[in-house]
């Protein structure tokens, strides 16, 4: 780990959520609540339209530390909380901008905490969660 320092950049990325990918997300999970997938319902409860399911935008979010430490298996804890909604538009979807930097480095325990930053791009780049933060194994070469 001595090539990390505590406010290193692991990188960043773009995350585009569709309709489609809501109906498939609720497939998978069991979710079917139709504020994510019916405008008309979502409206009917004071929502800007069709929103994601939370589960699903924690999920793509992490999908950063995944890809930076090659291993799934090496993501120890991964936290967050919820702070914004995230419409998904009909024609163009939603954008998420997620980025990522070392928060604490815990050499004795062969872990780092990543700090994530998560906007919505289409809606003033609306902080979408916050205090998104997963603990990380990390062994000797394992992170560049």
């Amino acid at each position: 780990m001595t090539e990390l320092s505590k406010g290193d950049s692991i990188g960043s990325t773009t995350v585009t959520l569709t309709r489609a990918d809501l109906v498939r997300y609720a497939g998978a999970s069991g979710d079917f609540n139709p504020i994510h997938w019916s405008e008309s319902t979502a409206r009917s409860v004071d929502l800007p339209g069709v929103i994601a399911h939370g589960m699903l935008t924690m999920g793509a979010a992490v999908q950063l530390v995944t890809d930076w430490c090659g291993d799934p298996g090496a993501i120890l804890d991964y936290q967050t909380r919820f702070s914004a909604m995230v419409p998904v538009d009909e024609a163009g979807g939603a954008t998420l901008t997620v980025s990522g930097k070392v928060g604490k480095i815990d050499d004795d325990a062969g872990t780092v905490r990543i700090d994530l930053s998560v906007t919505d791009a289409g809606h003033g780049d609306a902080k979408v969660l916050t205090k998104a933060q997963a603990v990380v194994r990390v062994s000797e070469g394992t992170a560049a």
